[in-house]
């Protein structure tokens, strides 16, 4: 099993008597996007930061392509990108000499820094803005320059901290593509943010936080597996049949039967096979189904069911 790319053991960040981060274990692989959940002051600013080196933590290891960012952080920060919530910008600059500037520093020069600024202002359709200033942009367009420039040195792992605040709809929907397009090019994502609806698009792992603790982490499909093992399905009638709660409670792997009118909700033991066997059970009963499916879960299940709901 190859090693994770990001990996933070035990980690502890105290400010004077406050613990803000209280050993926070996680991973993120090659190809997650992995979204760190958890209301304001459940500690995933303090925990971006420390990756980031902008914070020295109480305690703890946080490995960057398997070399110990505490001991080597400049090795570690080569494959590193970090973009923070409002990220600064230098507002004279056109956005092709912001990009310019920091390619240098990067060590980018001649023909390949010039290829890879026009590959990122493609990628974060910025292309016919290169001669724009960059205090003349929409806050969605300042929030792609600043994730472009992220991307300058191909870092393997990338921290975006509240990544669409403040944005409107249509850019949040861009940053959402290209965010799914880093994970699918293997590069470790993880986004930090407290709005479920933005991050259930392209999460594909999850960690929830609260009040400085790690309460769950890892693969979403893993997860639901774990919280809910076998199948959640809904069955609908033509009309309302009274047999089709008694009907499906016989059924020895069927449970947790609910019947509302002419539908029912039930959990199953079992795969698909034993899905396809109650279907058949009903029909050869003569109920009039019209719907027979799976009800997926999804993040805001998950952190409902884990969370407590308290604040710091």
């Amino acid at each position: 099993m190859a090693e994770p790319l990001l990996s933070v053991k035990s980690l502890r960040v105290d400010y004077e008597d406050i613990t803000a981060v209280d050993d926070v274990s996680f991973q993120v692989e090659a190809g997650m996007v992995y979204g760190l959940i958890g209301p304001n002051g459940a500690g995933k600013t303090s925990i971006i930061r420390v990756i980031a080196t902008l914070l020295q933590p109480t305690y703890g290891q946080v490995r960057v392509c398997d070399i110990d960012l505490l001991s080597e952080p400049l090795r570690a920060l080569h494959h590193l990108g970090f973009m923070p919530d409002m990220p600064p910008l230098y507002d004279d600059l056109y956005v092709e000499e912001f990009l310019q500037l920091f390619a240098s520093a990067y060590g980018l020069d001649g023909a390949a820094r010039t290829k890879r600024i026009d590959e990122l202002l493609d990628k974060v359709q910025l292309g016919d803005k290169r001669r724009t200033p960059a205090g003349e942009l929409s806050r969605g367009m300042k929030q792609r320059l600043f994730l472009a420039k992220t991307l300058l040195h191909d870092p393997k792992v990338l921290l975006l901290d509240e990544p669409a605040s403040g944005l409107d709809p249509r850019a949040r929907l861009d940053l959402r593509d290209v965010i799914v397009e880093l994970g699918r090019a293997g590069k470790a994502v993880v986004v930090s943010s407290h709005i479920l609806a933005e991050m259930a698009d392209f999460c594909n792992s999850v960690g929830i936080m609260e009040r400085g603790k790690m309460l769950l982490s890892g693969r979403i499909d893993d997860i639901l597996k774990q919280l809910r093992p076998g199948l959640l399905l809904r069955v609908r009638l033509l009309t309302a049949d009274d047999r089709l709660g008694a009907t499906l409670t016989a059924i020895p792997s069927v449970s947790e039967v609910e019947v509302e009118g002419s539908q029912a909700t039930f959990k199953l033991a079992g795969d698909g096979e034993a899905a396809a066997a109650v279907l058949r059970e009903l029909v050869h009963k003569d109920f009039r189904v019209t719907e027979y499916r799976e009800m997926t879960s999804n993040l805001q299940d998950i952190f409902l069911q884990v969370s407590t709901g308290r604040v710091s």
